[in-house]
Parts: C-alpha cells; sequence; structure tokens
C-alpha cells in the first residue's frame, strides 16, 4: 500500500538555522516579503533579527506583529489586505504555531480572496498562495510541515479545520536556539500538545509506514525530555531534542491525521479559550484509557517508544504504564482541569452539545482507533470535570 506523503520544499535544521533566511527566500526567487509574527516575537528582538538578515542581503521586508493567540478569520484579514496592496511574493511566519496558523490563511486569502469559511473542512485546498517560510519558537504544533490550519469562526466560535497542499509551508527553519526562552507554562503546553501529535498519528486510521518511523521517534526525543525543559528552560540538549522531537510530530500527523483528542479539543479551545495543547492535555489520559481497547498493541509500542515498558513486558503492562505516565505528565507539568482554568460547569453544559458537533464535523474523531458516538463523546468531555 503505498502512502501520500506531504512535507516542505526545503527545510533547514539545526542552532542556528535562522541565518539562512535570506538564501531560502531567494531560493524562492521572491524579493518583497511580509513578516508574520506577534508582538513578544518584536519585543525578544527576534523580528529585528530576521529583518536585519534581510536587509543585509538586500531583500526589502515589512513587519506584521499583530497576530494573536488561537487566531481568528477577523484577526488575519488587515495583514490579507497588507499582502494585496503591497505587492508582497513571500510570507515569513514567526512564532508559535497561531503565528504560522495565521500565515497559511492570510497566504491563501491574500492570493485567491473569499472568506476563510470557504476553506474549511471538507474542501480540500491544493491551490499554491503565497509562498511561506515558517520559523517556529516553540517546540509543539509542528506547523512548520504541515498542511493544516486552524482558524476560528467569530459569528460561530467554531474552530475551523482547513486542510491541504495549499496551506504547507514552501519552506521551514526549525533552530531550537529560539525556544531558549520560552517561559516554563508555553514550554509545558506546546510540549504536550507535540506528544499528542505524535500518539494521535501512530494510532490514528491513516498511519503509515512512513508516519509510523517519524511518530515514534518522535516519542522517543520528546518523552525523556519534556519534563527537563519545563524545569530547566536553558538545557540546551533538552531544548534541541524537543524541537527535533515536535518536527518529526508534525510531519507524522501531517501524513497520517490527528484523532480523537484534537477533535474535542479544538471546541473547548474556541468557547473557553484554553490554549491549544493545554486542551489536549487535559483529555489526552482520559481519550487514551478510552481507546485503548481498539489498539492495544499500537498503545503498548507507544508505551515502549516513550521508555515506560520493554518489548518483553506484556501489552496490558505497557497500556497501564501509559495511561499512569500520561496522567503524571499533567500532575508534574501543572495542568489546571477545566475548573481551575476558570471555565463554570454550566456554561460548559451550555454549549457541549455544540461542542460534540463540531468535534464530530472537524473528522478527526472518525481517524481514532475507537469512534465514539455523542452520548460516549459527552461522558469524556464530562470526565473533564471527576
Amino acid at each position: 500500500m503505498s502512502a501520500s506523503v506531504t512535507l516542505p520544499r526545503m527545510m533547514e535544521i539545526g542552532g542556528g538555522a535562522i541565518a539562512r533566511t535570506p538564501d531560502l527566500v531567494k531560493n524562492l526567487n521572491a524579493s518583497r516579503v511580509l513578516l508574520i509574527t506577534d508582538r513578544t516575537m518584536v519585543q525578544f528582538g527576534y523580528a529585528d533579527k530576521v529583518q536585519q538578515l534581510l536587509t543585509h542581503a538586500d531583500i526589502e521586508s515589512r513587519v506584521y506583529a499583530d497576530t494573536i493567540p488561537e487566531p481568528t478569520a477577523s484577526s488575519v484579514d488587515e495583514a490579507v489586505q497588507i499582502a494585496k496592496d503591497g505587492g508582497f511574493d513571500c510570507l515569513i511566519a514567526l512564532g508559535g504555531g497561531s503565528a504560522i496558523d495565521s500565515a497559511k490563511a492570510i497566504a491563501i486569502l491574500a492570493h485567491f480572496g473569499g472568506k476563510m469559511r470557504d476553506y474549511k473542512v471538507p474542501r480540500i485546498v491544493n491551490e499554491q498562495g503565497l509562498p511561506i517560510i515558517a520559523i517556529p519558537t516553540t517546540a509543539g504544533t509542528g506547523s512548520e510541515v504541515t498542511k493544516f490550519t486552524v482558524i476560528t469562526d467569530d459569528a460561530t466560535d467554531e474552530k475551523m479545520l482547513c486542510v491541504g497542499l495549499g496551506f504547507s509551508p514552501t519552506a521551514a527553519i526549525v533552530d531550537y536556539e529560539l525556544t531558549m526562552s520560552l517561559p516554563a507554562r508555553i514550554t509545558a503546553d506546546t510540549g504536550i500538545d507535540a506528544l499528542t501529535h505524535a500518539i494521535e498519528a501512530y494510532v490514528s486510521l491513516k498511519a503509515s509506514a512512513f508516519s509510523d518511523f517519524n511518530a515514534l521517534e518522535a516519542m522517543r526525543l520528546i518523552a525523556p525530555n519534556l519534563r527537563t525543559v519545563y524545569h530547566n528552560g536553558n538545557d540546551t540538549n533538552a531544548r534541541e531534542a524537543m524541537m527535533r522531537g515536535a518536527t518529526l510530530a508534525g510531519i507524522a500527523f501531517s501524513n497520517a491525521s490527528v484523532a480523537l483528542v484534537h477533535g474535542m479539543s479544538r471546541p473547548i479551545g474556541a468557547f473557553f479559550h484554553v490554549p491549544h495543547g493545554l486542551s489536549n492535555a487535559m483529555l489526552l489520559p482520559s481519550i487514551t484509557a478510552f481507546s485503548i481497547q481498539e489498539a492495544p498493541v499500537r498503545y503498548a509500542q507507544c508505551a515502549v517508544a516513550m521508555g515506560l515498558a520493554r518489548e518483553t513486558d506484556s501489552i496490558d503492562v505497557a497500556n497501564v504504564r501509559l495511561v499512569e505516565e500520561l496522567a503524571a505528565i499533567n500532575q508534574e507539568l501543572n495542568v489546571p482541569t477545566l475548573e481551575e482554568f476558570g471555565v463554570t460547569r454550566d456554561n460548559f453544559e451550555s454549549v457541549v452539545d455544540t461542542m460534540i458537533e463540531q468535534a464530530l464535523a472537524s473528522g478527526s474523531p472518525a481517524n481514532n482507533p475507537r469512534v465514539p458516538n455523542p452520548e460516549e463523546m459527552k461522558s469524556l468531555y464530562r470526565g473533564l470535570w471527576s
């Protein structure tokens, strides 16, 4: 059986790789760059560093730094207009998943027009918009290597999943040095997001030998280093391992799709503004426990890759350790419950049916080894309160 594989055309990986930015722009025959980023990247000096590199290479650029966490359809409108009016022929996305997701939306809308809802699943967007060079500054989303973007519809609070080659960055620069200043909370949330990508890609019904290889290697890199970078962000070896693991996890799920955790996570973020990695973390232990019965060998292999079990251990032992470890990670990394995050039970119950509808409409739950019906999904959501 063959597997379809999507990757950026060019990738630069390793400490100091950001210095190669002008070379990638020139390789794309581009000359006017719109840098899509956020205020934090400006404050840290990363945006200025990229712009200086471009200036020294005689490449024109402008910085747009008003992207927001969990981007919405309206939040990209200004940058779309700037890209149209300014004659820009390349976008550089600098930041976490939100900046890169924003750039993916901007690249398509600036070139083809329309509204973001026009491009959500089930439509597959293979049309090529403006080329994107993605430079992640977190070790988590993997958006630099994926053909997905998630944009919230302002009118309905739906987190719209948008899929296709048109959303895949043309190039990616994966420089772990850009993650050294990340605070512990963001380190934890993005790290668990990457671990979720790897696990879900491996157990996905769309998995292949190619995605399996990347998912297992991602787990081997992330599992022993996640706690380390949370407690000691200055550990360069752990930071580098996390960055490589996050990118490999991104490659894995871009080519195998995510599953039930992500399907149920997106509505939590849309309705209650819970950061994406954090809502994944809230769901990962219970959904793993729910799903194991339909893919016990696959989940046991995850446990082995994470160093939780030996190849000689029984499948049951490995799976018990996996669920216990996912719960232990949440406890050590101070992942809050929904209630601790500030969500009231009444507000939650008022939208839970809509959350289920949106989760199912995304298509991600259908990739899960065990596909829940709406009542089972409601039980899993309500389990967040116990």
